[in-house]
């Protein structure tokens, strides 16, 4: 007879919100949803870029950030790129602040980037016409009312036969049918515009410069003029005498005759070599670099500038250094009472700004008043900051106050690291104290801090602060372009070419010349990093 084993009973159903398991399903966690709040920003931001960049018509940048956005996306919402999600982060920052930068300087200095050649060809063909504009004899005057649209002025004119025409500096003039003139002429109501009122216009002087500075152009063809205004409530067409001719790329100056001619170097140059003041940035290859060296002035003025660099990076470690080991022997010394407060002391013009520092010894070293001739040189009348050897003695010393605290820590730490077994054992074997220094301490401590020297070094030789805060590189050098001067190191040459501080702009030469720096540093530094690897074997 057969036996059957009783049946099981039927497991319980999963309830609806847990898996096959019976794990309960408690939904995104907190983590998931502010990684979700976090990518929608980076999103968010990444479209706003890309849209932009859209616009400009900057396809380099379009491209890197589709590339780094869609890649950001599948690292943070994959699992298989674990190792990705801290890394992106870091190589992104790179990729913008580092490679990029690095890459756009490089470009720029292939190109006459720079003052009189900030655009395109079209901009500089509408500065152009812009400094030529005179007002059409003869031209109406039209009822006019200055409007607004999303931050964006134009003008809307009432023209002939009753006709509104509504644009801004971006926009020609074009129809506006639904628009309602008002009792005194002007437009009153501009579909898709606000109009401005004439007590907002009154009360508001940028508003009015801004007015008084806007040009709507009357149609797509620049040589057609535009419309301007000097009172905000009527506008006369303005044309320029100077007219644009596409086919033979060519500006012809109506009042003179002057024919001006597009060249390869982005400017408009006549048949006897006049130029106009406005052109456009080209590919110039190598002539920034060669413009370095083949120009005598700008060549002899960097060359001074270039020593003095040197000299100075040299100096504001070597000196530094040595008064910074110096006290560092001195305060390791455990028979010394009260040294942790004197250290203290020490270290305290490290805490203080560096700018704020280099602006008070300014007013210290001034001739006239400054406390340096009254207490120092018993009132004599010592230029400073006038004479230019004066002023470098006078710069390295305010860099060695400075920067001596930074290399009295780093030397007290190398001497607190030293084995004190080695010392030891060199006073058994009658070795004095200056042995010790010389054979010993010396060269164990350079080993310590060789790459700190050699990394400030490479500060020193970009210390930008001292310098244009100390004195702005001056005494001037007689005769030298772009205004530099006897201090100027060749950072903040870099920063006078570049016309940041005033006058002519020059940022394709200011980037060649940035461009030759780093590779000066980096050789300078590579070849330092090597003597210091020899010296840790020799040790």
């Amino acid at each position: 007879m057969s036996v059957t084993a009783p049946s099981r009973p039927p497991a319980p159903a999963a309830p609806q919100d847990s898996d096959a398991h019976g794990r309960r399903w408690r939904g995104p966690g907190w983590g998931f949803l502010a990684k979700l709040g976090v990518m929608a920003l980076v999103n968010a931001f990444g479209v706003m870029a890309i849209l932009s960049a859209l616009r400009a018509e900057s396809w380099v940048i379009f491209s890197v950030a589709v590339v780094l956005l869609v890649v950001a996306d599948l690292v943070y919402f994959t699992k298989r790129a674990l190792p990705l999600k801290y890394l992106l982060p870091g190589l992104v920052f790179l990729l913008v602040f580092q490679v990029f930068i690095f890459g756009y300087t490089a470009y720029i200095a292939f190109t006459n980037y720079g003052t009189g050649h900030a655009g395109s060809q079209e901009q500089a063909v509408e500065a152009a016409l812009i400094q030529g504009e005179r007002r059409v004899e003869g031209s109406p005057t039209y009822p006019l009312a200055v409007v607004e649209n999303a931050g964006v002025l134009g003008f809307a004119v009432v023209g002939d036969g009753g006709v509104v025409q509504v644009g801004s500096a971006d926009e020609p003039l074009a129809d506006a049918p639904q628009a309602v003139v008002g009792d005194g002429g002007a437009p009153a109501e501009v579909p898709g515009w606000t109009v401005v009122s004439r007590a907002a216009l009154i009360s508001d002087q940028a508003l009015q410069d801004e007015v008084v500075n806007l040009r709507v152009p009357v149609s797509d063809d620049p040589n057609d003029g535009s419309i301007r205004t000097r009172d905000g409530s009527s506008g006369a067409v303005y044309q320029s005498t100077l007219v644009w001719d596409a086919g033979a790329q060519s500006i012809t100056d109506t009042s003179t005759g002057a024919v001006y001619t597009a060249d390869d170097r982005g400017s408009f140059v006549s048949a006897d070599g006049q130029r106009l003041p406005t052109g456009w940035y080209v590919n110039v290859g190598f002539d920034n670099f060669a413009r370095l060296f083949a120009d005598p002035v700008l060549a002899q003025t960097l060359l001074t500038v270039t020593v003095w660099t040197f000299a100075f990076a040299i100096l504001s470690v070597v000196l530094p250094f040595a008064l910074g080991l110096v006290l560092a022997l001195i305060y390791n010394d455990a028979r010394l009472k009260g040294r942790r407060f004197l250290r203290t002391l020490y270290i305290l013009p490290y805490a203080f700004p560096a700018f704020m520092s280099a602006l008070l010894f300014r007013g210290m070293f001034n001739a006239e008043f400054g406390v340096i001739n009254d207490l120092f040189f018993f009132g004599a009348n010592i230029n400073w900051l006038g004479d230019p050897w004066l002023a470098r003695g006078a710069v390295v010393w305010v860099n060695l106050w400075l920067t001596y605290p930074y290399y009295f820590l780093v030397c007290t730490g190398a001497l607190q690291a030293l084995p004190a077994d080695t010392l030891e054992a060199a006073s058994l074997d009658g070795a004095g104290r200056t042995r010790q220094l010389r054979s010993i301490i010396l060269p164990l401590v350079l080993v310590a801090t060789a790459p700190l020297l050699i990394s400030s070094f490479a500060f020193s030789f970009n210390n930008f602060t001292v310098i244009y805060m100390f004195n702005n590189g001056g005494p001037a050098i007689p005769g030298a372009p772009y205004a530099l001067g006897s201090t100027d190191i060749l950072i903040s040459a870099i920063y006078d070419i570049s016309g940041v501080s005033g006058g002519a702009a020059d940022y394709g030469l200011a980037s060649a010349l940035s461009i030759i720096v780093f590779a000066v540093v980096g050789l300078i530094s590579a070849i330092a990093f090597r003597q210091t690897r020899k010296l840790e074997e020799f040790m």
